[in-house]
Protein backbone atom coordinates (compact mmCIF):
# COMPACT_ATOMS: atom_id res chain seq x y z
CA UNK A 1 0.00 0.00 0.00
CA UNK A 2 2.74 2.41 0.66
CA UNK A 3 4.47 1.73 -2.78
CA UNK A 4 1.37 2.31 -4.19
CA UNK A 5 0.82 5.92 -2.16
CA UNK A 6 4.21 6.73 -3.25
CA UNK A 7 3.65 5.83 -6.81
CA UNK A 8 1.08 8.45 -7.39
CA UNK A 9 1.90 10.80 -4.33
CA UNK A 10 5.97 11.31 -5.54
CA UNK A 11 5.13 12.69 -9.10
CA UNK A 12 1.86 14.64 -7.90
CA UNK A 13 3.96 16.07 -4.54
CA UNK A 14 7.26 16.95 -7.66
CA UNK A 15 4.32 18.20 -9.76
CA UNK A 16 2.60 20.87 -7.30
CA UNK A 17 5.45 22.12 -5.91
CA UNK A 18 6.10 23.28 -9.47
CA UNK A 19 2.56 25.51 -9.09
CA UNK A 20 4.16 27.72 -6.71
CA UNK A 21 7.69 27.54 -7.80
CA UNK A 22 5.82 29.53 -10.94
CA UNK A 23 4.32 32.07 -8.79
CA UNK A 24 7.05 32.41 -6.84
CA UNK A 25 9.47 33.50 -9.77
CA UNK A 26 6.38 36.05 -10.62
CA UNK A 27 6.95 37.38 -7.42
CA UNK A 28 9.99 37.82 -7.21
CA UNK A 29 10.41 39.45 -10.89
CA UNK A 30 7.36 41.64 -10.05
CA UNK A 31 9.32 42.29 -6.49
CA UNK A 32 12.51 43.55 -8.52
CA UNK A 33 10.44 46.08 -10.22
CA UNK A 34 8.76 47.48 -7.13
CA UNK A 35 6.36 46.55 -4.09
CA UNK A 36 3.09 48.03 -6.56
CA UNK A 37 3.98 45.62 -9.30
CA UNK A 38 4.17 42.54 -7.02
CA UNK A 39 1.37 43.65 -5.36
CA UNK A 40 -0.18 43.71 -8.50
CA UNK A 41 0.65 40.34 -9.99
CA UNK A 42 -0.57 38.76 -6.82
CA UNK A 43 -3.73 40.26 -7.05
CA UNK A 44 -4.01 39.36 -10.70
CA UNK A 45 -3.10 35.89 -9.79
CA UNK A 46 -5.23 35.86 -7.44
CA UNK A 47 -8.22 37.16 -9.08
CA UNK A 48 -7.54 33.96 -12.01
CA UNK A 49 -6.97 31.59 -8.94
CA UNK A 50 -10.75 32.86 -7.91
CA UNK A 51 -12.00 32.13 -11.42
CA UNK A 52 -10.11 28.72 -11.97
CA UNK A 53 -10.23 26.96 -8.73
CA UNK A 54 -14.06 27.29 -8.76
CA UNK A 55 -14.15 25.11 -11.85
CA UNK A 56 -11.52 22.57 -10.46
CA UNK A 57 -14.37 20.30 -10.22
CA UNK A 58 -13.50 19.82 -13.78
CA UNK A 59 -10.65 18.19 -12.51
CA UNK A 60 -11.52 16.29 -9.10
CA UNK A 61 -15.05 15.28 -10.09
CA UNK A 62 -13.17 13.58 -13.13
CA UNK A 63 -10.74 11.89 -10.70
CA UNK A 64 -12.72 10.52 -8.82
CA UNK A 65 -15.59 9.20 -10.79
CA UNK A 66 -12.87 7.81 -13.19
CA UNK A 67 -11.09 6.44 -10.24
CA UNK A 68 -14.62 4.42 -9.54
CA UNK A 69 -14.98 3.54 -13.47
CA UNK A 70 -11.29 1.69 -12.74
CA UNK A 71 -12.09 0.16 -10.37
CA UNK A 72 -14.80 -1.14 -11.80
CA UNK A 73 -12.49 -2.28 -15.20
CA UNK A 74 -15.19 -0.02 -17.28
CA UNK A 75 -12.97 1.21 -19.87
CA UNK A 76 -16.30 2.95 -21.56
CA UNK A 77 -17.27 4.47 -18.57
CA UNK A 78 -13.96 6.34 -18.06
CA UNK A 79 -14.28 7.38 -21.72
CA UNK A 80 -17.26 9.35 -21.17
CA UNK A 81 -16.92 10.84 -18.43
CA UNK A 82 -13.53 12.30 -19.88
CA UNK A 83 -16.10 13.36 -23.09
CA UNK A 84 -18.50 14.99 -20.58
CA UNK A 85 -15.85 16.85 -18.70
CA UNK A 86 -14.26 18.34 -21.95
CA UNK A 87 -17.60 19.32 -23.85
CA UNK A 88 -17.75 21.12 -20.36
CA UNK A 89 -14.97 23.03 -19.90
CA UNK A 90 -15.33 24.27 -23.19
CA UNK A 91 -18.93 25.62 -22.69
CA UNK A 92 -17.57 27.37 -19.55
CA UNK A 93 -14.53 29.11 -21.29
CA UNK A 94 -16.88 30.29 -23.43
CA UNK A 95 -18.55 31.84 -21.08
CA UNK A 96 -15.76 33.45 -19.32
CA UNK A 97 -14.27 34.92 -22.39
CA UNK A 98 -17.84 36.03 -23.45
CA UNK A 99 -18.63 37.54 -19.64
CA UNK A 100 -14.69 38.46 -19.20
CA UNK A 101 -15.60 42.58 -19.36
CA UNK A 102 -18.29 42.57 -16.24
CA UNK A 103 -16.38 40.06 -14.80
CA UNK A 104 -13.34 41.86 -14.74
CA UNK A 105 -15.26 44.71 -12.89
CA UNK A 106 -17.29 43.39 -10.72
CA UNK A 107 -13.66 41.86 -9.44
CA UNK A 108 -11.80 45.08 -9.32
CA UNK A 109 -14.14 46.35 -6.84
CA UNK A 110 -14.65 43.34 -4.91
CA UNK A 111 -10.77 43.75 -4.75
CA UNK A 112 -10.54 47.53 -3.30
CA UNK A 113 -7.91 48.20 -5.90
CA UNK A 114 -6.40 51.29 -5.59
CA UNK A 115 -5.59 53.60 -8.78
CA UNK A 116 -2.08 53.06 -9.13
CA UNK A 117 -2.75 48.73 -8.78
CA UNK A 118 -5.81 49.36 -11.44
CA UNK A 119 -4.10 49.77 -14.56
CA UNK A 120 -1.59 46.97 -14.00
CA UNK A 121 -4.24 44.35 -12.76
CA UNK A 122 -6.20 44.99 -15.70
CA UNK A 123 -3.40 44.71 -18.04
CA UNK A 124 -2.33 41.29 -16.48
CA UNK A 125 -6.32 40.47 -16.00
CA UNK A 126 -6.86 41.49 -20.33
CA UNK A 127 -4.04 39.19 -21.77
CA UNK A 128 -4.24 36.26 -19.09
CA UNK A 129 -8.05 35.82 -19.57
CA UNK A 130 -7.11 33.77 -23.25
CA UNK A 131 -6.02 31.07 -22.05
CA UNK A 132 -9.53 30.12 -20.45
CA UNK A 133 -9.99 26.93 -22.72
CA UNK A 134 -6.90 25.50 -22.57
CA UNK A 135 -6.91 26.05 -18.30
CA UNK A 136 -9.90 24.13 -17.76
CA UNK A 137 -9.40 21.36 -20.61
CA UNK A 138 -6.23 20.76 -18.87
CA UNK A 139 -8.26 20.65 -15.95
CA UNK A 140 -10.89 17.69 -17.11
CA UNK A 141 -7.68 15.95 -18.93
CA UNK A 142 -5.52 15.82 -15.57
CA UNK A 143 -8.71 14.65 -13.61
CA UNK A 144 -8.67 11.75 -16.21
CA UNK A 145 -5.04 11.18 -16.42
CA UNK A 146 -5.45 10.87 -11.96
CA UNK A 147 -8.48 8.45 -12.32
CA UNK A 148 -6.78 6.16 -14.52
CA UNK A 149 -4.03 6.07 -11.39
CA UNK A 150 -1.53 7.99 -13.94
CA UNK A 151 0.25 10.18 -12.09
CA UNK A 152 3.33 10.51 -14.33
CA UNK A 153 1.63 12.42 -17.46
CA UNK A 154 -0.15 15.13 -15.72
CA UNK A 155 3.72 15.66 -13.95
CA UNK A 156 5.37 15.17 -17.50
CA UNK A 157 2.62 18.34 -18.28
CA UNK A 158 2.76 20.79 -15.34
CA UNK A 159 6.68 20.53 -15.77
CA UNK A 160 6.30 21.59 -19.40
CA UNK A 161 3.85 24.01 -18.86
CA UNK A 162 5.71 25.64 -15.68
CA UNK A 163 9.15 25.49 -17.40
CA UNK A 164 7.87 27.47 -20.36
CA UNK A 165 5.75 29.56 -18.52
CA UNK A 166 9.04 30.43 -16.33
CA UNK A 167 11.34 30.99 -19.42
CA UNK A 168 9.19 32.88 -20.98
CA UNK A 169 8.67 35.19 -17.63
CA UNK A 170 12.38 35.78 -17.44
CA UNK A 171 12.42 36.26 -21.66
CA UNK A 172 9.44 38.98 -21.23
CA UNK A 173 10.51 40.77 -18.39
CA UNK A 174 14.54 40.09 -17.90
CA UNK A 175 15.08 40.80 -22.41
CA UNK A 176 11.94 42.42 -23.23
CA UNK A 177 11.57 45.34 -20.52
CA UNK A 178 8.32 43.95 -20.06
CA UNK A 179 6.04 43.63 -16.45
CA UNK A 180 2.81 42.34 -15.95
CA UNK A 181 1.85 42.26 -19.53
CA UNK A 182 5.27 39.89 -19.98
CA UNK A 183 3.88 37.81 -16.76
CA UNK A 184 0.57 37.10 -18.51
CA UNK A 185 1.76 36.44 -21.81
CA UNK A 186 4.14 33.96 -20.67
CA UNK A 187 1.35 32.50 -19.27
CA UNK A 188 -1.12 32.07 -21.79
CA UNK A 189 1.40 30.62 -24.31
CA UNK A 190 2.87 28.03 -21.36
CA UNK A 191 -0.60 26.97 -21.10
CA UNK A 192 -2.06 25.98 -25.08
CA UNK A 193 1.18 24.40 -24.83
CA UNK A 194 0.36 21.60 -22.12
CA UNK A 195 -2.93 21.41 -23.84
CA UNK A 196 -1.30 20.05 -27.41
CA UNK A 197 1.11 17.65 -25.76
CA UNK A 198 -1.65 16.81 -23.27
CA UNK A 199 -3.55 15.40 -26.28
CA UNK A 200 -0.65 13.99 -28.00
CA UNK A 201 -0.06 12.00 -24.98
CA UNK A 202 -3.62 10.88 -24.27
CA UNK A 203 -3.90 9.06 -28.17
CA UNK A 204 -0.56 7.86 -27.81
CA UNK A 205 -1.45 5.72 -24.98
CA UNK A 206 -5.29 5.81 -24.42
CA UNK A 207 -5.98 6.20 -28.29
CA UNK A 208 -6.19 2.34 -29.07
CA UNK A 209 -8.47 1.45 -25.31
CA UNK A 210 -11.04 4.06 -26.56
CA UNK A 211 -14.16 2.93 -28.55
CA UNK A 212 -16.39 4.70 -30.44
CA UNK A 213 -18.55 7.64 -29.17
CA UNK A 214 -21.63 7.94 -28.92
CA UNK A 215 -22.48 11.11 -27.99
CA UNK A 216 -26.09 10.34 -27.37
CA UNK A 217 -25.09 8.36 -24.76
CA UNK A 218 -22.28 10.79 -23.42
CA UNK A 219 -24.84 13.94 -23.25
CA UNK A 220 -27.62 11.76 -22.30
CA UNK A 221 -29.42 13.01 -19.36
CA UNK A 222 -29.80 10.10 -16.78
CA UNK A 223 -26.08 9.65 -17.32
CA UNK A 224 -25.46 13.68 -17.01
CA UNK A 225 -27.19 13.80 -14.03
CA UNK A 226 -24.52 12.31 -11.59
CA UNK A 227 -22.23 13.78 -13.46
CA UNK A 228 -23.52 17.28 -12.77
CA UNK A 229 -24.43 16.96 -9.46
CA UNK A 230 -21.26 15.94 -7.63
CA UNK A 231 -19.57 18.87 -9.54
CA UNK A 232 -22.24 20.88 -8.69
CA UNK A 233 -21.78 20.43 -4.51
CA UNK A 234 -17.56 20.49 -5.73
CA UNK A 235 -18.64 24.14 -7.55
CA UNK A 236 -20.05 25.39 -4.15
CA UNK A 237 -17.39 24.32 -2.14
CA UNK A 238 -14.52 25.55 -4.11
CA UNK A 239 -16.21 28.67 -4.68
CA UNK A 240 -16.43 29.54 -0.61
CA UNK A 241 -12.80 28.37 -0.54
CA UNK A 242 -11.48 30.35 -3.18
CA UNK A 243 -14.07 33.43 -1.57
CA UNK A 244 -12.39 32.90 1.73
CA UNK A 245 -8.82 33.40 -0.06
CA UNK A 246 -9.99 36.50 -1.87
CA UNK A 247 -11.38 37.98 1.26
CA UNK A 248 -8.29 37.68 3.03
CA UNK A 249 -6.42 39.18 -0.16
CA UNK A 250 -9.33 41.94 0.21
CA UNK A 251 -8.86 42.53 3.38
CA UNK A 252 -4.63 42.89 2.91
CA UNK A 253 -5.36 45.49 0.52
CA UNK A 254 -7.59 47.59 2.44
CA UNK A 255 -4.61 47.23 5.44
CA UNK A 256 -2.39 49.05 2.67
CA UNK A 257 0.22 48.06 0.03
CA UNK A 258 2.96 47.01 2.80
CA UNK A 259 0.68 44.78 4.63
CA UNK A 260 -0.92 43.19 0.77
CA UNK A 261 2.84 42.36 -0.07
CA UNK A 262 3.50 41.01 2.72
CA UNK A 263 0.91 38.61 3.04
CA UNK A 264 1.50 37.98 -0.59
CA UNK A 265 4.60 36.59 0.42
CA UNK A 266 3.30 34.76 3.35
CA UNK A 267 0.83 32.96 0.88
CA UNK A 268 3.95 31.42 -0.73
CA UNK A 269 4.97 29.80 1.71
CA UNK A 270 1.30 28.12 2.15
CA UNK A 271 1.02 27.35 -1.47
CA UNK A 272 4.53 25.14 -1.11
CA UNK A 273 3.13 23.50 1.96
CA UNK A 274 -0.35 22.78 0.59
CA UNK A 275 0.70 22.04 -2.82
CA UNK A 276 3.37 19.56 -1.31
CA UNK A 277 0.57 18.18 0.90
CA UNK A 278 -1.72 17.90 -1.75
CA UNK A 279 0.46 14.95 -3.25
CA UNK A 280 -0.75 13.11 -0.93
CA UNK A 281 -4.64 14.06 -1.19
CA UNK A 282 -4.44 13.28 -5.14
CA UNK A 283 -3.01 10.32 -4.17
CA UNK A 284 -6.18 9.64 -1.80
CA UNK A 285 -8.69 10.66 -4.83
CA UNK A 286 -7.11 8.13 -6.90
CA UNK A 287 -7.09 5.30 -4.61
CA UNK A 288 -9.99 5.83 -2.57
CA UNK A 289 -11.95 6.09 -5.85
CA UNK A 290 -10.31 2.82 -6.83
CA UNK A 291 -11.32 0.63 -3.89
CA UNK A 292 -14.59 2.52 -4.05
CA UNK A 293 -15.74 0.75 -7.49
CA UNK A 294 -13.47 -2.18 -6.65
CA UNK A 295 -15.86 -2.28 -3.33
CA UNK A 296 -12.86 -3.02 -1.21
CA UNK A 297 -13.68 -1.51 1.83
CA UNK A 298 -10.57 -2.72 3.98
CA UNK A 299 -8.26 -1.71 1.48
CA UNK A 300 -9.53 1.54 1.48
CA UNK A 301 -9.97 2.10 5.15
CA UNK A 302 -6.03 1.01 4.94
CA UNK A 303 -5.35 3.32 2.21
CA UNK A 304 -6.60 6.45 4.20
CA UNK A 305 -4.60 5.40 7.36
CA UNK A 306 -1.92 5.56 5.47
CA UNK A 307 -1.96 8.35 3.59
CA UNK A 308 -2.93 10.73 6.98
CA UNK A 309 0.59 9.35 8.07
CA UNK A 310 2.61 10.42 5.05
CA UNK A 311 0.50 13.66 4.64
CA UNK A 312 1.46 14.72 8.33
CA UNK A 313 4.55 13.73 7.86
CA UNK A 314 5.46 15.77 5.27
CA UNK A 315 3.07 18.53 7.32
CA UNK A 316 5.90 18.57 10.01
CA UNK A 317 8.83 18.94 7.62
CA UNK A 318 7.58 22.02 6.47
CA UNK A 319 6.82 23.37 9.56
CA UNK A 320 10.48 22.46 10.86
CA UNK A 321 11.70 24.21 7.55
CA UNK A 322 9.89 27.47 7.93
CA UNK A 323 10.87 27.59 11.45
CA UNK A 324 14.65 27.03 10.69
CA UNK A 325 14.79 28.35 6.94
CA UNK A 326 11.91 30.84 7.07
CA UNK A 327 13.61 34.40 7.47
CA UNK A 328 16.28 33.40 4.45
CA UNK A 329 13.68 32.57 2.51
CA UNK A 330 11.61 35.53 2.52
CA UNK A 331 14.78 37.00 1.22
CA UNK A 332 14.33 35.82 -1.93
CA UNK A 333 10.66 37.34 -2.41
CA UNK A 334 11.89 40.90 -2.39
CA UNK A 335 15.44 42.80 -0.94
CA UNK A 336 13.54 45.80 0.09
CA UNK A 337 14.84 45.91 3.63
CA UNK A 338 11.27 47.12 5.16
CA UNK A 339 9.39 44.10 3.54
CA UNK A 340 11.64 41.54 4.59
CA UNK A 341 11.53 43.26 8.27
CA UNK A 342 7.71 43.08 7.81
CA UNK A 343 7.42 39.96 6.74
CA UNK A 344 9.38 37.88 9.45
CA UNK A 345 6.78 39.72 12.17
CA UNK A 346 3.94 37.20 10.89
CA UNK A 347 6.24 34.27 9.79
CA UNK A 348 5.09 32.21 12.82
CA UNK A 349 1.73 31.54 11.08
CA UNK A 350 3.49 29.74 8.28
CA UNK A 351 5.23 27.48 11.17
CA UNK A 352 2.15 26.60 12.76
CA UNK A 353 -0.04 26.50 9.48
CA UNK A 354 1.29 22.84 8.22
CA UNK A 355 0.28 20.50 11.02
CA UNK A 356 -3.14 22.08 11.77
CA UNK A 357 -4.15 23.11 8.30
CA UNK A 358 -3.23 19.54 6.50
CA UNK A 359 -5.86 17.20 7.78
CA UNK A 360 -8.75 19.47 5.65
CA UNK A 361 -6.58 18.77 2.32
CA UNK A 362 -6.18 15.08 3.13
CA UNK A 363 -9.79 14.99 3.75
CA UNK A 364 -10.62 16.94 0.23
CA UNK A 365 -8.56 14.08 -1.89
CA UNK A 366 -10.69 11.20 -0.03
CA UNK A 367 -13.97 12.86 0.09
CA UNK A 368 -13.26 13.39 -3.79
CA UNK A 369 -12.51 9.62 -4.25
CA UNK A 370 -15.49 9.11 -2.43
CA UNK A 371 -17.71 11.32 -5.02
CA UNK A 372 -18.89 12.24 -1.32
CA UNK A 373 -19.23 15.70 -2.68
CA UNK A 374 -21.97 16.95 -0.62
CA UNK A 375 -20.61 16.41 2.55
CA UNK A 376 -17.42 18.30 1.48
CA UNK A 377 -19.57 21.22 0.23
CA UNK A 378 -21.51 21.30 3.53
CA UNK A 379 -18.45 21.36 5.71
CA UNK A 380 -17.06 24.43 3.60
CA UNK A 381 -20.29 26.56 4.28
CA UNK A 382 -19.97 25.66 7.83
CA UNK A 383 -16.61 26.66 8.05
CA UNK A 384 -17.23 29.90 6.05
CA UNK A 385 -19.61 30.66 8.49
CA UNK A 386 -17.48 30.35 11.36
CA UNK A 387 -14.73 32.59 9.37
CA UNK A 388 -16.50 35.53 8.62
CA UNK A 389 -17.53 35.92 11.96
CA UNK A 390 -13.98 35.45 13.78
CA UNK A 391 -12.30 37.46 10.97
CA UNK A 392 -14.29 40.41 11.72
CA UNK A 393 -13.82 39.67 15.73
CA UNK A 394 -10.16 38.94 15.50
CA UNK A 395 -9.01 41.61 12.93
CA UNK A 396 -9.55 44.68 14.68
CA UNK A 397 -8.20 43.96 18.11
CA UNK A 398 -4.76 41.85 16.58
CA UNK A 399 -4.59 43.76 12.92
CA UNK A 400 -2.38 40.83 10.65
CA UNK A 401 -2.12 38.33 13.08
CA UNK A 402 -5.85 38.65 13.66
CA UNK A 403 -6.39 38.07 9.86
CA UNK A 404 -3.83 35.17 9.90
CA UNK A 405 -5.38 33.47 13.03
CA UNK A 406 -9.05 34.10 12.12
CA UNK A 407 -7.50 31.86 8.61
CA UNK A 408 -6.28 29.23 10.71
CA UNK A 409 -9.15 28.43 12.54
CA UNK A 410 -10.88 28.30 9.29
CA UNK A 411 -9.11 25.50 8.18
CA UNK A 412 -9.26 23.60 11.06
CA UNK A 413 -12.99 23.86 10.93
CA UNK A 414 -12.92 22.47 7.49
CA UNK A 415 -10.54 19.51 8.94
CA UNK A 416 -13.04 18.83 12.39
CA UNK A 417 -15.83 18.72 10.38
CA UNK A 418 -14.78 16.41 7.50
CA UNK A 419 -13.76 14.06 10.22
CA UNK A 420 -17.30 14.13 11.78
CA UNK A 421 -18.51 13.72 8.10
CA UNK A 422 -16.44 10.39 7.28
CA UNK A 423 -17.55 8.71 10.37
CA UNK A 424 -21.20 9.08 9.71
CA UNK A 425 -20.56 7.61 5.80
CA UNK A 426 -21.54 4.09 5.47
CA UNK A 427 -18.23 3.20 2.96
CA UNK A 428 -18.33 0.02 0.51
Amino acid sequence: MNKEILRLAIPNIISNISVPLLSTVDTILMGQISALHLGAVGVGTMIFNFLYWNFGFLRMGTTGMTAQAYGEGSRSKAQQILMQSTVLALTLAALIILLQLPFARLTYWLMNLSEAQLPLVDTYFSIRIWAAPATLMLYALFGWFFGMQNAFFPLLLTIVINVANIVGNVICVKWLDMSVDGVAYATVGAQYLGLIIGLMLLYLRYGRDFVKLDWRQILAWERLQRFMQINGDIFLRTFCLTFAFGFLYSQSSLAGETILAVNTILLQFLNWMSYGVDGFAYAAESLVGKYVGASDSKRLRYAIRQIFIWGMGLAGLFGIAYLFFGGYLVSFFTDELYLIEATGVYLIWMIIFPLLATPCYLWDGIFIGLTAAREMRNSMLLSLLIYLPLHYALFPLLDNHGLWLAFLLFMLARGISLTFYYRRLRLV
